[in-house]
């Protein structure tokens, strides 16, 4: 998926959408940012806004695959990590909510 291609990604059934993708190589403990969006910029309206009822609203981030510390230290050192051990992580992030109350 190239930049711009995760916004063409459609909800499953289940209203869920799918992964942007993943670009780790864990034997090198590194990683390709050519996928997703290159940044979050976004006006968003609530359609369904009512100026009489109490609301807030938050944005939730999740960036692409990264390789986790113990690939890192897995090709640092040269040692083969457990088959249990996760090799890959996916941070995660929140906006400070924006809380609207009617006067």
């Amino acid at each position: 998926m190239a930049w711009g291609d995760a916004d063409k990604r459609q909800l499953s059934p289940d209203g869920k959408l799918p992964d942007v993708g993943n670009t780790v190589n864990v034997a090198n403990a590194s990683w390709s940012n050519n996928i997703g969006d290159p940044e979050l910029i976004t006006v968003w309206k609530d359609p369904d806004f009512d100026p009489k009822q109490r609301a807030f609203y938050y944005a939730r981030v999740i960036e692409i695959p990264t390789p986790r510390w113990t690939a890192y230290d897995a090709k640092r050192f040269g040692v083969e990590m457990p088959e249990e051990s996760e090799m890959i992580t996916t941070e995660r992030a929140y906006t400070s909510p924006i809380w609207y109350t009617p006067n």
